[in-house]
């Protein structure tokens, strides 16, 4: 009896290798074992039995090319201070525990920050210490695992994907079948409905018939053979997919075809069969077109009006869309901003933060001339930056695959799986009871029933409704400045049911404030300075008091810039060290309530500046129409306007003020601890934490569209007072998606009771099908246009 290897599952045939009292079949897999026990990861064969992949025999000196520095450049995609990531191509990736091993090689090596796979690309992207591991041992390692690496020209290139025309080729092969095969059969037909015989067509009828198994059978061994492979690999992981009736269909039809033929019984249905498949893979062309648009309309160029401030040789600045850039343009990136494409330091102090990219916290100096890469983030002086790269080659738009990126499962495609998996195998229990029934009532037709039922069945319109619904309703959205990150979020802001307003920046205007200075006259020499200075920070005071200054804008560089995050900054301008911020880190006291900036020279008191807010228009509408929902007020700033925000928002639940970052995050876990649903929205910057805690983080923005990752959503400052609809729209998208499953599964049903009576040939089936996913995304797409025009002007 034939013995199977504990770690990769396959037959022991030559060498058999005992350990722990388990059997392998080479060295390799007891090695891969030993490691995955000794680092607490035995979970791995748990998981999913026979799992593993039996390490590759090849000596691994061969990856020891990729330690040349051209190589290393050509390989990896970014590479700074200590930290490298890389993506690397692994075909062997075929089930969930591969996914989890590879996504846990940083408790394999200490040198591994982390890793993340993308199933369906068959990659893995690592962030790595580069001096303490070898790009190559990286490989050798993953090799050593069971997982080589594919390295070459095609992968290092990294070229956008081209379009796969297989499908459409598989599709013309079925067409063409299909109706060739119509023709040859033409004598059959003409003899069943005329009950005319013609000697010559009886004559060469075999001859036809022949013609018509050549013409099928490169249609089920080539244009069907994604469905056989997706059967295949689903039973062969324990798993009945969708598309295993249809297989069992297929084979059902082609193999009594043949018997028909060899025995002289009848002509086959291989021109149904070759209709079917034809059908089919039209349907299946639809719907991964319908994918393609939905995947290119996430890319978060489609969603967030990401401006960056262009500098001219002038030093004249001007706010342009990010995708406007060329390359040799010159950008302005202040404090806390986002790098937004690969550049080169012109003038400045860079202080970069990498953390978005490589998840630490480590700050990396630059100076002018250093390569700045994208998706870094400033912490200090403004800086002046050369574009050296389209913000679509830049390694930015790569980041939304980031660890900091991951989302949990959407419910809706969990719940649009879990039906489809039950509703296999109902169908396969009505396909074996109707086998059953006509194998002893009519033998002959139990064929065409049992795949028409397997045909018909095929839930495609099921598993459509979800990504498409939630797609149109992402772009309408889109449309009207509220840019949505992916589908799951639609789904959380129709849970909503607290929400949480930060106040300076978001319900009141950045730019607009009545602000009147106490203290002596300020030279223009120091308002220049400041002016400077001001325009370093992204505070929602600092913009309104930099608009507010009215003296010549000229840039002069800052040094040793340091900002306290809620307090205030200090930095250095044409030899003066200016302070900006609240009374006490001024070293002031604050003798009223009042918002106010403060201002020193050389530790020397200048004056501060007092603001009264100007709130954003129909705020006290919009607090009306929120009464639904539990309104929570957070601000930084001291209790001067608690009387006039009471009167604004007359049923909020509780309003506090001088609240640091950390009290505003701690604010949202505790309503998350009492099972509330909450929405924060803040303006971006001091606000990212509480964004990022609250299970929905929406940034308010202006004229300035930081980039700003831990928010779900941004929107338009100008479009607060519309809140209350898109609320409304994303419960409305929700219903659409459940009306959609209920179309879907009448669509079955329908289907189903002819199909079981003998009433609807495998033809008929395979037509409805497609047919049935077309109606649905109709319907979504209508749906979804009417609901958006009761909330939205459609001019678009």
């Amino acid at each position: 009896m034939s013995e199977n290897c504990f770690h990769c599952g396959q037959t022991i045939d030559k060498e058999r290798v005992n350990f722990d009292e388990k059997s392998f079949c080479c060295n390799g897999c007891k090695s891969v074992y030993e490691i995955l026990n000794m680092n607490d990861l035995g979970n791995f064969y748990e998981m999913n039995k026979s799992s593993g992949i039996r390490p590759n025999d090849d000596n691994t000196s061969q990856f020891d090319y990729l330690d040349t520095p051209e190589v290393f450049t050509k390989v990896t995609d970014f590479s700074e201070a200590n930290t490298t990531l890389v993506t690397f191509k692994i075909p062997v990736i075929h089930c969930s525990s591969c996914i989890w091993l590879l996504e846990s090689l940083q408790t394999l090596n200490k040198n591994i920050n982390y890793s993340q796979v993308n199933f369906t690309r068959k990659n893995v992207q690592i962030s790595f210490n580069h001096h303490e591991l070898k790009l190559s041992e990286l490989a050798k390692f993953l090799t050593n695992l069971g997982y080589k690496p594919v390295i070459n020209l095609e992968t290092a290139d990294k070229k956008e994907e081209k379009y796969d025309k297989t499908l459409i080729v598989k599709l013309a092969i079925a067409g063409f079948a299909f109706g060739n095969g119509m023709f040859l059969s033409y004598p059959e037909y003409a003899e069943q409905v005329m009950g005319t015989t013609d000697y010559w067509m009886d004559t060469y009828k075999n001859l036809f018939r022949f013609m018509m198994f050549l013409l099928a059978t490169p249609v089920v061994f080539y244009s069907a053979s994604d469905y056989f492979k997706s059967a295949w690999f689903g039973l062969k992981n324990k798993i009945v997919n969708i598309d295993v009736p249809i297989v069992l269909g297929v084979i059902m039809l082609y193999g009594r075809s043949i018997y028909e033929v060899l025995t002289d019984y009848g002509p086959g249905y291989f021109d149904t069969l070759c209709g079917l498949l034809f059908f089919m893979l039209l349907g299946k062309l639809f719907q991964k077109r319908t994918y393609s648009a939905l995947s290119y309309d996430r890319d978060y160029k489609s969603f967030y009006p990401i401006a960056v401030t262009k500098v001219d040789f002038e030093g004249k600045q001007q706010n342009i869309l990010l995708n406007e850039l060329n390359i040799g343009d010159r950008i302005m990136v202040r404090n806390q901003e986002i790098i937004p494409v690969d550049a080169i330091l012109i003038q400045g102090e860079g202080n970069i933060d990498n953390s978005f990219i490589t998840g630490e916290s480590a700050s990396i100096p630059k100076k002018p001339g250093d390569k700045i890469f994208a998706g870094g983030k400033q912490v200090g002086s403004v800086l002046e930056l050369e574009v050296i790269k389209n913000v679509n080659q830049s390694y930015l738009t790569q980041l939304w695959n980031k660890e900091a990126f991951k989302k949990f499962e959407t419910g809706l495609d969990t719940m649009t799986n879990d039906i489809s998996k039950y509703f296999t195998f109902i169908i396969l229990g009505i396909t074996l009871i109707s086998g059953i029934y006509w194998g002893q009532h009519d033998f002959e037709k139990m064929f065409q029933v049992v795949a028409a039922i397997l045909i018909v069945a095929c839930p495609c319109a099921l598993a459509l409704s979800a990504p498409f619904t939630l797609g149109h309703i992402m772009r309408i959205l889109g449309r009207n400045k509220f840019y949505v990150k992916d589908t799951l979020t639609i789904e959380k802001l129709a849970k909503i049911d607290t929400l949480v307003f930060d106040k300076t920046g978001t319900i009141t205007h950045n730019k607009k404030a009545n602000v009147i200075f106490d203290g002596e006259e300020i030279s223009e020499f120091d308002l220049k300075n400041l002016k400077s200075l001001l325009k370093n920070s992204n505070h929602p005071l600092s913009k309104s008091l930099y608009h507010f200054l009215e003296v010549k804008e000229e840039y002069f560089p800052i040094e040793k810039f340091v900002e306290t995050p809620g307090k205030g900054y200090i930095g250095n301008v044409r030899g003066k060290n200016y302070k900006i911020g609240s009374a006490t880190f001024i070293g002031q006291s604050s003798k009223n309530l009042e918002t106010a900036v403060y201002i020193s020279r050389d530790d020397i008191f200048l004056g501060k500046f007092i603001f009264t807010n100007e709130y954003r228009e129909n705020m006290s509408e919009m607090f009306s129409e929120l009464r639904d929902y539990q309104l929570n007020i957070l601000s930084g700033d001291n209790s001067s306007e608690e009387v006039s925000l009471k009167a604004l928002v007359p049923n909020v639940e509780k309003m506090k003020f001088n609240q640091s970052p950390e009290d505003k995050l701690n604010f949202i876990k505790e309503l998350q601890d009492t099972q509330k649903k909450v929405a924060m929205l803040g303006d971006g910057l001091n606000d990212a934490g509480a964004l990022k805690q609250s299970n929905v983080g929406i940034a308010v923005a202006d004229d300035t569209h930081s980039f700003t990752p831990s928010s779900d959503v941004i929107m338009a400052g100008d479009r607060m007072n519309e809140l209350k609809k898109y609320f409304d729209l994303s419960k409305d998208a929700i219903k659409i998606v459940k009306f959609t499953f209920a179309i879907s599964f009448f669509y079955n049903i329908i289907g189903l009771s002819f199909a079981v009576t003998g009433h609807l040939s495998p033809l008929v089936a395979a037509i409805l099908m497609p047919i049935s996913s077309i109606s649905v995304v109709i319907f979504t797409s209508i749906a979804t246009w009417v609901r958006s025009a009761k909330y939205f002007k459609i001019n678009q």
